[in-house]
């Protein structure tokens, strides 16, 4: 009996050093719940992190590199295929746009002829004063015929890829004579002298008759015409 009290003792001296035990691990288990919590947290930082690179690579990098790759293999195609004045910005058929551009591409166009002119070493043209009288009329301006809608059938676009690298587009309907394109592109300040027209693929040189319409010299869809400067004769 008397060992069964000592026993019984020492358990009751050891209880409160065995709750202060259990209460010190309360805050351990604590402890490792907020370190879990903030481990969690940063490894969420660190993924949105990679991701925000990731999308930045993707927008500065890879795609601009796509295009730049696309565009080379557009560029190559079209070098292949003989359209390379579909590269060009270019302007919308018909308004006033063709008015301006015409009005520039003469501009630039009479230096070309100046250019082409000293190379053939050609006499240089006298300037002489003439009395109103002998102004040219209205009947010696180029007209065109007027451009046809859009929807109209029967119609065909020629673009003039000009020296300047410039090019321009109209309309025309196919039973139109041959020779508008020559006004056209005397209008634009190139003279039939001194430049020719001339197909891109295959490439041979236009040849027109009085009388042969647009069909008859084989321009029955849409066509780019390059404006060349002709070979000096010896």
């Amino acid at each position: 009996m008397a060992s069964r009290g000592v026993v019984g003792a020492f358990l009751l001296a050891a209880l409160p050093l065995l709750c202060l035990e259990l209460r010190r691990g309360i805050p351990d288990l604590e402890e490792e719940e907020k370190n879990e919590k903030r481990q969690k947290l940063v490894r969420k930082k660190q993924q949105e992190a990679q991701g925000e690179k990731a999308s930045r690579y993707i927008e500065n990098v890879l795609k601009p590199h796509q295009e730049m790759k696309l565009k080379k293999l557009e560029e190559r195609f079209y070098h292949m295929t003989g359209e390379t004045w579909k590269l060009s910005n270019g302007h919308k058929l018909g308004g006033d746009g063709d008015l301006v551009l015409e009005s520039e591409s003469q501009t630039s166009s009479e230096t070309s002829n100046r250019e082409a002119a000293k190379r053939r070493k050609l006499p240089k043209p006298v300037t002489k004063v003439s009395p109103p009288a002998e102004q040219p009329t209205q009947k010696e301006v180029l007209d065109l015929p007027e451009e046809p809608p859009e929807i109209a059938e029967e119609v065909v676009t020629v673009a003039l890829r000009c020296p300047s690298g410039r090019v321009l587009r109209r309309r025309f309907f196919k039973s139109c004579s041959s020779q508008v394109l020559f006004d056209w592109m005397m209008k634009i300040g190139y003279h039939t002298s001194l430049y020719s027209l001339s197909t891109s693929f295959p490439r041979r040189t236009l040849e027109v008759e009085r009388g042969w319409s647009l069909q008859d010299v084989g321009i029955t869809v849409d066509t780019v015409l390059n404006v060349e400067e002709k070979e000096q004769s010896s």
